[in-house]
């Protein structure tokens, strides 16, 4: 988890890689001073890049106060210009599924200062925080430095293709455009709805959790994932569809309204967060008859839209039954990788020689 210790260290920074621009400087986060900010550069990316999510400081706040792997103290930079932010990064590592483990790096410039070498001087800031914390672990599976990015970002399309980044993995944000003509299916037998209780959050987290361990990357399952999760500010169980085979989880959908979000993009949607199904109950139409319950759930909150995130390459074929459900493309992103170094080649990034 993070470290909250209001002592945090240095906080100027003097990178090799800056570029010449009259009034730049680096430093350290300060705390959550600096997060209304750090909202304000993470939205203007969000606008130009066509992103539908707007963040909050509400919601970041609870973020940064729960990272899993991740010390904002230490493992965050920003760049100011004059005094005013114009792009922050930060670094955060993950165990994956496959029993490989990621360094991540991740960043947003203000969109007036990209392609000012800003971005590149604070990712290979990150790369070299990311191999001093791998420094310190076990050298004992795959690793590699990871990022990730909306496709329509090109400028950071082009820096992580420069500094050797490889594309391999695809991910869809998906819309259904109309909460009409929802198609009711059965639960399977034996299966019944019923409403999460607050005693029942953690069993329900980690059933969530438990579903996603055979898919592509790695899954949170922290103390602080728990506390990010309950503490959002969108948080709502009463919108949540889970479905029970006596006292076991079956399988769920995690459904969320985002009001700022609906207010900001000038549409009335719900997000179904989490589609899950855990694997004794899957291949039974479940996962179908939950996403239906959902659209009605969302539909009698007053919403005319729906949407949901998933792997393009989903092994339960979770774009095929999206896409039967009425949903249809909206963006793409994009998950990257790079080897820590020669050594480490392609087999490694879990790609063909």
């Amino acid at each position: 988890m993070t470290t909250k210790s209001p002592n945090y260290p240095t906080t100027e920074l003097r990178l090799a890689d800056a570029p010449a621009v009259p009034g730049l400087d680096f430093r350290r986060y300060r705390g959550p001073v600096d997060l209304p900010e750090m909202v304000r550069v993470a939205n203007a990316c969000h606008d130009a890049d066509g992103v539908d999510e707007v963040v909050t400081i509400e919601g970041m706040t609870v973020e940064y106060a729960n990272l899993t792997n991740s010390d904002p103290y230490h493992d965050a930079v920003l760049a100011e210009v004059e005094g005013r932010l114009v792009a922050y990064g930060r670094v955060e590592w993950e165990d994956e599924n496959n029993g490989g483990r990621t360094y991540t790096s991740f960043g947003f410039v203000d969109p007036a200062w990209r392609r000012h070498g800003i971005g590149r001087a604070m990712l290979r800031e990150n790369e070299g925080r990311l191999r001093g914390i791998a420094a310190d672990h076990e050298h004992d599976r795959p690793r590699w430095l990871g990022s990730f990015g909306a496709d329509r970002d090109e400028s950071n399309t082009r820096l992580l293709l420069s500094e050797g980044y490889v594309v391999v993995r695809h991910f869809y944000d998906m819309v259904r455009p109309s909460l009409d003509d929802i198609e009711d299916f059965p639960l399977p037998e034996g299966l019944e709805v019923r409403p999460v209780s607050r005693e029942g959050f953690r069993v329900v987290f980690e059933a969530d959790a438990e579903a996603f361990r055979d898919h592509w990357g790695g899954i949170d399952a922290s103390e602080a994932a728990f506390e990010r999760w309950i503490g959002s500010p969108t948080f709502d169980r009463s919108l949540y569809i889970v479905a029970w085979d006596g006292d076991q989880i079956a399988g769920g959908v995690l459904n969320v309204i985002d009001p700022v979000e609906n207010e900001e993009r000038g549409h009335q949607r719900g997000l179904l967060d989490s589609v899950f199904t855990r694997r004794p109950w899957r291949r039974r139409g479940l996962a179908r008859a939950l996403i239906g319950r959902s659209f009605r759930a969302l539909r009698e909150r007053g919403m005319t839209s729906a949407a949901l995130g998933v792997d393009a390459a989903n092994p339960n074929e979770a774009l095929a039954l999206y896409e039967s459900s009425g949903f249809v493309v909206h963006r793409s992103y994009s998950a990257y990788r790079k080897p820590f170094g020669p050594a480490e080649g392609p087999e490694w990034l879990g790609l063909p020689e």
